[in-house]
């Protein structure tokens, strides 16, 4: 009854197919985003816990003996370590200074780590990728800090500065002399790595040195002496027992808080983003799902006749209405398996797809530029993604519960679309249907 084999064309028939396709276009993007932004939220996510807040953060008063020498924080730290539910501890001094390279002056986040930090902490050495260093580095792992006066530098500090692995630099700190007054001190420091975390928002500044050299250039009064605390699951329930264990040990005026505190308001920020992307996705197959029951309502004009002797013959109105509330989630189930596939297709080859669209771009600048007789050496490669706030390799991540979720919401949308032409089909009356025919 729906599609009789006969030669005149179908308008109806027409308009079920191109409500197809629009399910199954609005559903690429709305799988792209979910899978590209759930891949994005999880690597900065890890990239903040495992490099930067550790899963605990144990802040030390700068006044009491554990903060005055690193052997007193390194036998603090060992203590904690033996605390069930703790695997590892790295403490850690973190400051700020200048950091001067032969022309060019930069603030740098200086942090004053243990030498076997790169290869002790998975992390560091599963995230950091060497971008320059002396011979013997080939990873993360490689690095060691050596007593004395080398360094690891991030990235973008360096090129800020022109500097490359081997170089000298110099920190700029302060002291306070016996009269308290505060004067600058300079220590000279060599590059011996340079290294990136694919996110260059987290790492723009990092300068690593090591922890005795930072106890003895650092300002410790204004600089933030801690201990990182790593424990089996930074998502556990049981950070929060871990936590008051830590407390209790702890020495007074000791604070102690979850990776989640100190980046609250980071990961509220990726999660409302991500959140108002999927709100609009979700609207445009909601548009989608009305061209259902447009197209079903072309298809009950159409069927008119048809209808009517059904009816005639015997047919229920719950029988017609149920054949084409039948249609209408068929047209939603058909988009749904085309749209997905497609979508996970996109969000797998995302970075490649990205690739080409800002070529293109970049040549039609570059052409716009040669078009009006300015110079195209003076155009830089457009980035529709700033590597300063997004990272550079996208992680992929498919969330199987959310897309199984969005499946089911399109059949919904489509059952509740083909409702009302459907209800109206199971009423129509056949006397009258057959005297207009």
């Amino acid at each position: 009854m729906l599609f009789p084999r006969t030669g005149k064309k179908s308008n109806a028939r027409r308009s079920l197919t191109g409500a197809f396709l629009c399910i199954a276009i609005s559903l690429v993007p709305l799988v792209m985003i979910l899978t590209v932004s759930n891949g994005m939220i999880k690597g900065m996510t890890s990239r903040m816990i495992g490099l930067s807040s550790s899963h605990l953060s144990v802040i030390l008063h700068p006044d009491i003996e554990e903060s005055q020498s690193p052997q007193n924080l390194v036998k603090l730290s060992e203590k904690m370590n033996e605390i069930d539910g703790v695997t590892k501890v790295f403490p850690e001094i973190q400051s700020i200074g200048l950091a001067a390279g032969k022309k060019i002056r930069t603030g740098a986040a200086i942090r004053a780590v243990e030498n076997d930090i790169f290869s002790k902490n998975t992390a560091f050495s599963s995230l950091f990728e060497i971008v320059e260093s002396v011979s013997g580095i080939k990873k993360a792992s490689d690095i060691r800090l050596e007593e004395g006066k080398n360094a690891v530098i991030g990235k973008k500090i360096a090129e800020s500065l022109g500097l490359h692995a081997g170089d000298e630099f110099r920190l700029i700190t302060t002291r306070i002399l016996p009269s308290n007054k505060i004067v600058p001190k300079i220590t000279k420091f060599r590059i011996s790595a340079i290294v990136s975390s694919g996110y260059q928002e987290l790492d723009a500044l990092w300068v690593f040195i090591p922890l005795d050299t930072g106890f003895s250039i650092l300002p410790l009064r204004s600089s933030q002496t801690m201990i990182g605390i790593e424990t089996e699951d930074a998502f556990s329930i049981e950070l929060d027992k871990i936590s008051s264990k830590i407390e209790n040990l702890a020495p007074a005026f000791t604070r102690v808080y979850r990776w989640d505190e100190i980046n609250a308001s980071q990961y509220e920020n990726f999660s409302s983003t991500q959140i108002m992307l999927l709100f609009i996705m979700l609207l445009i197959v909601l548009v989608a799902s009305v061209n259902i029951s447009s197209a079903l309502v072309m298809l009950v004009m159409e069927r008119k006749k048809e209808i009517a002797i059904l009816k005639s013959l015997g047919a229920s109105p719950s029988g017609i209405t149920f054949s084409f509330l039948i249609t209408g989630m068929s047209t939603g189930f058909m988009g749904i398996l085309a749209g997905i596939p497609a979508g996970l297709l996109c969000a797998v080859n995302f970075d490649l797809i990205l690739g080409w669209i800002e070529n293109i771009l970049t040549f039609v600048k570059k052409a716009a530029f040669l078009v009006t007789g300015h110079d195209i050496s003076e155009v830089s490669r457009l980035h529709i993604l700033d590597p300063a706030f997004y990272l550079q390799n996208i992680p992929l991540s498919i969330p199987l519960g959310q897309i199984t979720i969005i499946a089911c919401g399109t059949l919904v949308l489509s059952l509740l679309a083909s409702a009302i032409p459907a209800i109206k089909a199971g009423q129509e009356k056949p006397i009258e249907s057959l005297k207009k025919i």
